[in-house]
């Protein structure tokens, strides 16, 4: 069997580390597949006339070739960053004749909006980075966007939420060409998870939220985060922030711009994955000191927040602290 060639469209303002990241995971790749005489992938960078673009960095990238000689590749990777904004019209005019004869497309980031002008996110699941989901829903109301999601793969069109997903979208690649043994090596080589689920959040319950305006509000998110396993009830934090539970249910969905319920949700569903992560703790025990009270309660959690059980979530992660 012969390597895959893999090829990444490049433009100025591209955003560094979506063409580096993912270029990286297939390079690591190499070296472990060729340990064990198989075939990994041949990677090549174009851009369209072939000359050199200044990343956002300030990064000058030199291609291998220009995009309209290039052969079509196995994989095609369309990186992001202010430069898609006019919609890279050659880039995606390119991809749009290309795309029949292309086995996979991906794009990291706002790579999505050069994947859409070429008509490829017609009535897929899709993401971007969260800055831009809106605007990818509104440039094309026939894309389901997943707002949350890290990176989404609808049939032979992958997009990814941007900068390290574009690692984690790179690494699922890997382990349907070559296994989870070569991907989880690499993932190891790179000092990163193999894998974090794709429908997992982009960003933590703190960041997702905004930090409150008034002291006693922001005290009481610090408490929250500190003792997950605590009452946290409404009337509970009402009575440490020294408000009725009515004003305080008020102030904080004002202040933090979301509900204290789906705060505390968000917060304990973080707590969790980071124990089940990082730790052996069982999962009845990490149950208990997240707030769940129950394993069964929170079961029902990560299916509802992230389509799939505790275990199950704890060995996509197959963390060696973790344990089986």
């Amino acid at each position: 069997m012969r390597s895959r060639p893999v090829l990444c469209a490049l433009f100025d303002r591209v955003q560094s580390l979506d063409v580096i990241g993912p270029l990286e995971v297939f390079a690591a790749a190499n070296d472990f597949a060729a340990a064990e005489g198989r075939p990994g992938y041949t990677v090549r960078t174009a851009s369209w006339d072939g000359r050199a673009v200044t990343s956002t960095c300030g990064v000058r990238l030199e291609p291998d070739g220009a995009l309209p000689s290039a052969r079509t590749p196995h994989t095609l990777i369309v990186p992001g960053g202010p430069g898609t904004r006019g919609g890279q019209p050659e880039i995606a005019d390119w991809v749009r004749r290309r795309a029949p004869r292309i086995e996979r497309l991906a794009s990291v980031c706002t790579g999505a909006f050069v994947l859409d002008r070429a008509g490829l996110l017609d009535g897929r699941r899709a993401t971007t980075h969260w800055a831009h989901c809106e605007g990818l829903a509104r440039a094309n109301p026939g894309i389901d966007v997943q707002p949350d999601a890290i990176f989404v793969r609808d049939g032979r069109v992958s997009t990814s939420a941007g900068v390290t997903t574009g690692i984690d979208l790179a690494l699922a690649l890997v382990e349907e060409d070559l296994g989870r043994r070569i991907a989880l090596t690499v993932a190891r080589m790179l000092v990163v998870f193999l894998r974090r689920p794709g429908n997992q959040a982009q960003f933590s319950a703190q960041l997702a939220a905004q930090t409150a305006a008034r002291e006693p509000l922001r005290e009481v998110q610090s408490w929250i985060s500190e003792h997950p396993e605590a009452d946290l009830s409404v009337p509970a934090l009402a009575e440490r922030a020294a408000l009725s539970p009515r004003h305080f249910a008020r102030a904080f969905r004002e202040e933090v711009g979301t509900t204290p319920a789906r705060y505390v949700a968000g917060v304990r569903l973080e707590l969790a994955r980071q124990r089940l992560e990082d730790t052996g703790d069982g999962v009845e025990e990490i149950a208990r000191s997240c707030g769940y009270g129950t394993p069964e309660a929170m079961r029902r959690a990560f299916l509802a927040a992230l389509g799939l059980p505790p275990a199950e979530y704890r060995r996509r992660f197959d963390s060696p602290a973790a344990g089986p």
